[in-house]
């Protein structure tokens, strides 16, 4: 007896390959290449459909302590960002094709994973099943799931950023650094009050392209499009995407007031997504605006911005704390669906639910990751009743705070990383009996 995964984005790679590690045969059912969402481009698992960063690498950030933890269960997305790795400072961003291929290749060629091209309009009957067909799922598929008992969906709007090439940059305007001297990873477009200014009014006099059935106050505010934040204020950018904190301009040896800066976007140097800039602007009004900031007067779009709806469940009441269905056991959810938010997020619910499907195979009651752990405190936080519930990243608000007093923040944070992995290597201990 196996289990079968529907859908094949970083969730539903990684619930596989712990399903897989723990030789529990696995039917990997996708729909790409046969059918493409909105969203996507390449036939590749796992596709990273906007940044290229998976955030902080540090464990003094949520998001690093998350990364940590899922090293140590032998997470296949961490040894794949591991392994594609290009610069960011102190945050982890990874060439998206390098990644995407490493996934793919693990999984197709592994003997115990079977992958099925095709779409799926049901949910199996029987077995043990992990639908993890992220925020994009098909109409079909979403009827579905919404005649399950105890589902109610909701939904936000989710833009990407837009990339450009490197060698159409104006390097006479761009300077390489990262903030407070943290070495020279991002490119940086620096501009004065004027140039902040005119680019302001051009953004907020652009086209924007429709979206069926878009609702300025259902965007998610961790991808908030650039135009969204300036009509918010013209100064929101500014102490946003495009604060100027922490660099200096070498042209002034000055502070710019402010700052666009550029990621590196994949292994060869090539591209450069533009940090911050999720965006729903028609294609040559992103071309025209976004060419007023300094240096990118010239810019070549490898990719312009986009923006799609999200949906995801009504998880509290519906979902355990390891993603599995309350009415039904041996279902299970994973990614952004279940309202987490982000890559490594929505991979870190694949990993419980693929970890407690491979248990349901094999006989035995799923283990729930302590609070303590990242892990733990993004499925309590699914599962707990939130009359407001909406997607969430991870932070250190969800873990229970540490009883000494610290005032020092990256300190106190410090302790909080070092309690959950001292939990989560205690728990690893204790499940392997």
């Amino acid at each position: 007896m196996g289990i079968t995964v529907i859908g094949a984005g970083l969730a539903g790679c990684e619930a596989a390959w712990q399903a897989l590690q723990r030789n529990i045969p696995v039917t990997l059912v996708e729909m790409k290449p046969w059918r493409m969402s909105p969203a996507h481009h390449s036939p590749g698992f796992a596709e990273l459909v906007c940044s290229n960063s998976l955030r902080s690498d540090r464990l003094e950030n949520a998001v690093g302590l998350m990364k940590e933890e899922m090293r140590r269960l032998n997470s296949l997305i961490m040894k794949a960002a591991d392994a594609s790795r290009v610069p960011a400072g102190g945050a982890l961003a990874v060439d998206r094709e390098s990644f995407s291929a490493y996934i793919t290749d693990a999984l197709r060629s592994h003997p115990l994973c079977t992958v099925v091209e095709q779409e799926m309009t049901q949910i199996p009957e029987d077995g043990i099943t992990v639908v993890a067909t992220g925020p994009l799922t098909s109409d079909a598929l979403c009827e579905a799931i919404s005649k399950l008992p105890g589902v109610s969906t909701l939904s936000f709007y989710d833009a990407a950023a837009p990339i450009v090439t490197a060698d159409s940059l104006n390097m006479d305007r761009v300077f390489r650094a990262s903030r407070y001297g943290r070495g020279d990873d991002y490119l940086n477009c620096p501009m004065t009050e004027e140039e902040y200014n005119r680019f302001i009014d051009a953004l907020l006099d652009a086209e924007t392209a429709p979206v069926h059935g878009f609702e300025e106050t259902r965007v998610f505010e961790g991808c908030m499009p650039i135009e969204s934040m300036a009509r918010r204020g013209r100064m929101v950018p500014a102490f946003g995407p495009m604060k100027p904190v922490g660099l200096t301009d070498p042209r002034t040896g000055r502070e710019p007031f402010a700052c666009l800066q550029l990621r590196q976007d994949d292994a060869a140097n090539t591209l450069y997504n533009l940090v911050g800039f999720q965006t729903r602007l028609k294609f040559p009004e992103q071309k025209r605006v976004f060419g007023l900031i300094p240096g990118l007067e010239n810019a070549e779009f490898a990719r312009y911005g986009v923006m799609h709806r999200n949906t995801f469940l009504q998880s509290p009441g519906f979902l355990s704390p390891v993603y599995e269905a309350l009415n039904r056991p041996g279902l299970f959810f994973a990614g952004q669906m279940t309202g987490v938010e982000g890559y490594v997020e929505s991979a870190s619910s694949g990993l419980v639910a693929g970890l407690n499907a491979a248990r349901r195979v094999l006989g035995e009651e799923p283990l729930v990751f302590p609070e303590e752990t990242a892990l733990g405190a993004m499925g309590a936080y699914v599962a707990r009743s939130n009359r407001n519930f909406q997607p969430m990243n991870i932070t250190f608000g969800l873990m229970p705070p540490i009883q000494a007093r610290v005032r020092d923040k990256k300190k106190r944070y410090q302790m909080v990383s070092e309690r959950a992995l001292q939990a989560l290597d205690q728990w690893i201990s204790d499940s392997r009996g």
